[in-house]
């Protein structure tokens, strides 16, 4: 018997009350795994009893200064679990950001200057407020006990763990057999994630799935340190706008959740239908029975596209405002018409003393990436200059303004200064 299942074993049990369970349904909800069940269910009970909540953490290395709708997935579960009246920690990985998470990778992650984790911390924080209670979250930086362990306690935190079970993490396993090099700090990621377990007294840490190894460490550690155990949890990966790869900005399939109202309700309206559903789980505040109808309603004849507004409107409403969100379905439906968006990009581009053709002037303007792109969307019928198709492919524009248009997204007005 493991010293986490002695300690469980000597705990009082609590009752599974109505409250209790209703809250193992919250913590469940779009999960991938919840890591032990049981001993979850006893630790609600034994908070419903006692009225002392449990401490719930989630760590985030600062590695890039945005946050997409893909971090939010993890953030709204724990916004679930703070309603639920449980405390939680968001725990910037300041110190950890400077090794590197190797999760995922098959190469060394470049670690990040001081200056710009603390760059990236600050605007990760006032992101991560807008799902979160700041007036209900407890905020730390894992350098606080980090840095105070030194290289003594750096060694003795080593020793609780072996090489060979480091190396049964996949991405180590692939990449020693694979004969790409494993640097030996990064055998410390782990380990300073799961000593922060330790430091925080946590009862719970949530991650993504490809955070599990870590996560488990986490447990380990706090029976080494003879504390109970924590649960963990694991949220999938959000794909992207393609609907194939997880929402990466590095792959431009992203929704930004500081992006412009009109942006972010378009990129959703984007979506599959198929995938929408998936958005809806992970994304939407909506009881899960209301959603359950809304699909099955689609699912008889109703327009997927009313239930991707209804997505679309909540997650605007959620970090700009209901006028907002409001304002972005009148824009997106009048993109549909045909009509020309409120919010358009301007550009002053100088006319050369030849003229400019169409397609470098659509190149320049960022609507396309290439000229042969441009005269792709000319063949097709998809540029249009002040609402009018452009069939020419040699056209050149005098100086004036103009609003072009490739496709039914993109516009944008441009000054041509001869």
């Amino acid at each position: 018997m493991s010293q986490s299942e002695k300690n469980t074993a000597t705990q009082p049990e609590f009752p599974v009350t109505d409250r209790v369970k209703e809250a193992l349904a919250v913590t469940q909800r779009g999960v991938d795994e919840l890591l032990p069940e049981n001993e979850w269910v006893r630790k609600l009970a034994r908070s419903e009893a006692t009225g002392v909540p449990l401490r719930i953490k989630l760590g985030l290395d600062p590695t890039a200064p945005d946050i997409h709708l893909g971090h939010t997935v993890v953030l709204n579960k724990l916004r679930q679990l703070q309603d639920l009246g449980h405390q939680v920690i968001f725990l910037i990985g300041d110190f950890t950001s400077l090794i590197g998470d190797p999760s995922g990778r098959n190469t060394t992650r470049p670690p990040l200057t001081p200056e710009q984790v603390k760059v990236n911390a600050e605007t990760y924080y006032k992101q991560a407020s807008l799902v979160l209670d700041p007036a209900r979250t407890e905020i730390r930086y894992n350098s606080e006990w980090c840095d105070a362990l030194g290289a003594r306690g750096m060694i003795q935190l080593a020793s609780r763990y072996t090489v060979a079970r480091m190396m049964e993490r996949n991405d180590f396993h692939d990449r020693f057999h694979a004969g790409t090099s494993i640097s030996v700090h990064e055998f410390l990621y782990p380990l300073m994630q799961g000593y922060d377990s330790v430091a925080l007294k946590s009862d719970l840490e949530l991650g993504g799935t490809d955070q599990k190894f870590n996560l488990l460490m986490g447990r380990h550690l706090q029976t080494e340190y003879g504390q109970e155990a924590q649960c963990i949890l694991t949220m999938p990966l959000l794909e992207g706008l393609d609907g194939v790869e997880k929402m990466s900005k590095s792959k431009n399939n992203y929704v930004g959740i500081s992006e412009a109202p009109n942006s972010m309700f378009a990129k959703l309206m984007s979506i599959s239908d198929d995938l929408m559903w998936k958005y809806f789980t992970l994304l939407s505040f909506r009881p899960m029975d209301e959603i359950a109808k809304l699909k099955a309603e689609c699912e008889s004849g109703r327009n997927p596209r009313d239930a991707k507004v209804l997505l679309g409107q909540e997650i605007v409403a959620r970090f700009h405002s209901a006028q907002a969100a409001e304002a972005a379905l009148a824009d997106f439906m009048n993109r549909a018409r045909g009509g020309i968006p409120d919010d358009l990009p301007e550009v002053t581009i100088s006319l050369p003393a030849e003229g400019l053709g169409i397609g470098a002037l659509l190149k320049q303007a960022g609507l396309v990436p290439s000229t042969s792109e441009a005269v792709r969307m000319i063949e097709q019928g998809g540029v249009k200059v002040d609402g009018t198709a452009v069939s020419d492919k040699g056209l050149k524009l005098p100086a004036g303004t103009f609003v072009l248009q490739v496709g039914k997204r993109k516009f944008a007005k441009v000054h041509l200064k001869g």
